[in-house]
């Protein structure tokens, strides 16, 4: 049986964009960058290098100071080099998503302990700029539409590497939930969904309840393990 870490640099390394977005709207594409791809094979090496099957947390698309820099979901690269020891020619920048992201991990027992029974993902695994600013791809009609192929053809692609779908971890609330769910009707590709709230919204309208939230999130990543 391949590696697990192969299955998923083959996936990521392969990505192409989608053509037809619509006028105004800009692709993060941060794969087209050999530095990300040396980064992502060391990653997965270093976390997937075995053939273990994963549970699956799915949040929306890359965004410009995480994942749209490193290639690595919820991973800026502040954590990249803190958190997984993994360096790299990045500025040392931060999110908030990511901040939360291994704030939990940590509590989960750490990086190595958490990636070997998770896989964090996104609905679309890149992710998209207008006005200089992140968007969702749910936040514009037209791209939903545009990108939706994009987005049934990647998560058929990644169930085919071989994760648990009895449920799905769908990060990101009630919008992200929606989208997933609809798709799942007609694929079935999970047999149920545990939505958790996006750890933006967490850290940026319920910091004061943080604990809370990240017990939140560790109590369904027990239950799903």
């Amino acid at each position: 049986m391949p590696l697990f870490s192969n299955k998923l640099i083959q996936f990521y390394t392969s990505l192409r964009p989608p053509g037809n977005l619509p006028k105004g709207i800009e692709i993060l594409y941060p794969q087209k960058d050999p530095q990300v791809i040396k980064i992502i094979k060391e990653f997965y090496k270093k976390y997937f290098n075995d053939d273990r099957p994963r549970g699956l947390l799915l949040g929306i698309n890359p965004g410009r100071y995480g994942a749209g820099i490193t290639g690595i979901n919820f991973t800026a690269p502040k954590h990249l080099k803190e958190n997984c020891g993994i360096e790299h020619p990045f500025p040392t920048s931060s999110e908030l998503s990511a901040d939360f992201i291994y704030e939990m991990i940590e509590q989960y027992g750490g990086p190595k302990k958490f990636y070997a029974d998770w896989f964090i993902g996104s609905v679309c695994p890149l992710g998209f700029i207008k006005g200089g600013k992140n968007l969702n791809y749910y936040d514009d009609k037209q791209l939903a539409a545009a990108v939706t192929p994009f987005i049934v053809d990647c998560i058929n692609k990644q169930i085919n590497l071989g994760f648990n779908t009895e449920q799905c971890i769908c990060i990101g609330g009630e919008k992200n939930l929606k989208f997933l769910s609809g798709l799942n009707e007609k694929y079935k590709w999970f047999k149920k969904f545990t939505p958790l709230p996006h750890p933006r919204f967490i850290l940026q309208y319920r910091r004061k309840q943080k604990d809370k939230y990240i017990h939140q999130y560790l109590r369904a990543l027990r239950l799903g393990s």
